[in-house]
């Protein structure tokens, strides 16, 4: 079953039209499992709870802003992904959505493998005891010292993106007298109906080999030439945040028309074939992404249908979620600064971070969610924007939601989601401190990335 792929946010000018958003929901006090992790809830008095903490508990011991993540919706997630593509399939994490030593430990104990694309965060899984055979990476411009250390580590896959990469990953293999198993990452040219800067299929972009002009392959001989790499198999990505499967189906019979080239020009079966992740989450309650045993079911089923139709021998397949497994995990805490009605327009609520730790709306007009989470409200709805204390007219969060008319400074507001690419993407804008990421489970909270200090940024800045 086809559904329409969702976009990481519409473009649209600062004044909406009418009818742009959707009408206040009926309860303001609401928390849409859809959007939140599994353990959120309000307790007695009104006060949001996650893993049987409130968040005025946290916000009192950990300060605010900070990423609360619920670490038994991440386990929880990470095992529906293992269990729904079984043991004929490999899960790899995509390290790039967030990454700590915790979450390695984390995956590491739920049976999934992980993928990185740079040396740092090669560094963290191996210091968090990831085993090196069960890391992917990848990268469009790896560096020779990046791929020197990850042959040395002994990484299960390089995942190569150029001719280049290729002579110079060759070479360090025969340097360290290893076969290096690699992959090739084509460009299929599918249109993933997402934004611009998350698509990354189409031909005018810098990722992978592309298949039409003749360059995958042309990589393909080029890794076969070569006595110290190991071809096993074509990666595919397409994009992120898409909830439509068709873009894959397309995708994977262009990757088996290439398996079935290989096939006859170099007498060669490759075993296995990565579609990449990108599968999206729901951070408003219109989203409405599929289920990760709906997702295994309908690419195991591309892949062994596109095979039988080349008479091929259906390869191990690979998918790397990242989003769909740490994004809806985690929320962010922030505490109202101050409230600025504009008359006819909307209220601006101002919060205590920003643009510094969720750059996402900023950069691509990405949605979000946002409730009143340090106690419940029986005022009118009013319309808002949540937005950072950074000197930046862009600096919004949430661009547009609906809170309780009576919200004031002091208050405690959460936005949902902001597992995946917030704390990774975060900055030191205005030299702000990154915040701390908490993990909470069974009624205990510790920090397993800690809030940056002032002693911090000028430890960096050596005069």
């Amino acid at each position: 079953m086809s559904r329409s792929a969702h976009p990481a946010g519409p473009r649209h000018g600062d004044v909406l039209p009418d009818g742009h958003y959707q009408a206040p929901p009926a309860d303001l006090n609401a928390l849409d499992p859809k959007v939140w992790s599994c353990t959120v809830d309000r307790d007695a008095e009104g006060v949001v709870t996650v893993g049987g903490i409130d968040v005025k508990q946290l916000a009192a011991e950990f300060g605010t802003p900070a990423y609360v993540m619920d670490e038994e919706d991440f386990r929880s997630r990470a095992r529906a992904w293992r269990d729904a593509f079984g043991t004929e399939a490999d899960v790899y994490y995509a390290g790039k959505a967030f990454l700590s030593k915790a979450i390695v430990r984390w995956l590491h104990e739920e049976g999934l493998n992980l993928d990185v694309c740079s040396a740092g965060e090669l560094a963290v899984a191996l210091a968090a005891g990831m085993p090196a055979e069960r890391i992917a990476l990848h990268g469009n411009n790896k560096s020779a010292d990046e791929l020197e250390h990850a042959v040395k580590s002994g990484v299960g896959h390089i995942v190569v993106d150029s001719h280049e990469e290729i002579e110079r990953l060759a070479a360090i293999a025969a340097r360290q007298g290893v076969r290096q198993p690699v992959l090739i990452r084509v460009t299929v040219g599918v249109e993933a109906h997402t934004h611009e800067f998350i698509a990354t299929a189409h031909e005018d972009q810098k990722f992978g080999l592309s298949l039409t002009g003749g360059a995958a392959a042309e990589a393909v001989r080029r890794v076969l030439g070569h006595a110290g790499l190991e071809l096993r198999g074509i990666h595919s990505h397409i994009g992120s945040q898409i909830f439509d499967t068709a873009g894959f189906e397309v995708a994977a019979r262009r990757v088996v028309g290439l398996l079935a080239q290989i096939r006859d020009e170099h007498g060669v079966e490759l075993p296995e074939i990565d579609l990449g992740g990108g599968l999206g989450i729901a951070y408003t309650s219109e989203d409405d992404p599929r289920e990760p045993a709906e997702i295994a079911a309908a690419l195991a089923d591309i892949v062994r249908r596109e095979c039988a139709a080349a008479n091929l021998a259906a390869p191990r397949l690979s998918v790397e979620p990242g989003r769909a497994i740490v994004g809806p995990t985690a929320f962010t805490l922030y505490e109202v600064g101050t409230v600025k009605p504009l008359e006819g327009l909307r209220t601006y609520v101002s919060v205590d971070g920003g643009m510094s730790d969720n750059i996402r709306t900023a950069l691509y007009d990405a949605e979000y969610s946002v409730a009143l989470a340090s106690r419940t409200s029986e005022a009118e709805p009013i319309l808002v924007r949540v937005v950072g204390k950074h000197c930046e007219s862009g600096d919004i969060v949430v661009r547009d939601a609906f809170l309780p008319a009576d919200l004031a400074p002091g208050d405690l507001i959460a936005v949902p989601a902001t597992g995946a690419y917030c704390r990774s993407m975060a900055s030191n804008y205005n030299h702000a401190l990154k915040p701390p990421v908490v993990a909470v489970r069974d009624g205990a909270a510790r920090v397993i990335v800690r809030r940056e200090t002032e002693e911090d940024l000028l430890r960096l800045d050596i005069g």
